[in-house]
């Protein structure tokens, strides 16, 4: 099922046009380095983890990093039609986490932001970026996320992999204690909330993707 969140004439403006692609490909990648650097001077950091549990810790970073590989796939489609992209089974799977990863952690971060505001909210250059900048960035997550419909499609068993994959990293998150930085103990509510955005995003990607067909 297509998704009318993003009208596809903008979608194939500019995901189908060479230089615009290529400059949301950097933007991406760019933004992908900031996520990086957080997560290299927070307490705990990626230093205090093995190389192989990265992408569960810096949740957001590899939200960022499945979608510029999704994106990317479409660089030898340039100057055809988005939705005309060829897709296969392990691009479905790419595809599938990246909608999921994305939708999670833009919504996940308005979320844990807006539990204790108090704590984030001020007037101060700072402060305006510590709620507003980054509330709105990563809800831009959201937008980015519901481009990809345009041109992947899914499976049942890539929306099984991403849910057991959330689930996992909600695990890692709060069993092991390794949550994305927060200025307040994430409780009871945070951890429950953050299950039912795993859960909420493999079902909107049921309901947005089409599925590919068998071989």
């Amino acid at each position: 099922m297509a998704t009318d969140l993003v009208p596809e004439r903008y979608v194939q403006e500019y995901l189908g046009n060479g230089p615009s692609l290529v400059t949301f490909l950097a933007l991406n990648a760019s933004a992908f380095l900031v996520g990086v650097s957080f997560y290299v001077h927070s307490e705990p950091s990626l230093a205090d983890l093995p190389t192989f549990l990265y992408p569960l810790f810096g949740d957001s970073p590899a939200a960022l990093a499945l979608a510029t590989l999704s994106f990317a796939t479409l660089l030898p489609n340039v100057g055809r039609p988005v939705r005309e992209a060829p897709v296969n089974r392990p691009l479905a799977y790419l595809h599938t986490l990246a909608f999921v990863w994305l939708v999670k952690y833009g919504l996940w971060t308005a979320v844990a932001l807006n539990l204790r505001p108090e704590l984030y909210v001020g007037f101060s250059a700072a402060a305006l970026w510590d709620y507003w900048g980054i509330m709105f960035t990563h809800l831009g997550f959201v937008v980015e996320a519901f481009l990809i419909p345009h041109y992947g499609k899914t499976t049942r068993g890539a929306l099984a992999f991403s849910l057991v994959a959330l689930l996992a990293n909600d695990v890692f998150d709060y069993g092991f204690g390794y949550y994305p930085p927060l200025r307040y103990e994430p409780g009871l509510v945070l951890p429950a909330l953050t299950v039912a955005l795993s859960v909420g995003a493999v079902a909107l990607a049921a309901r947005v993707f089409d599925r590919l067909e068998p071989a």
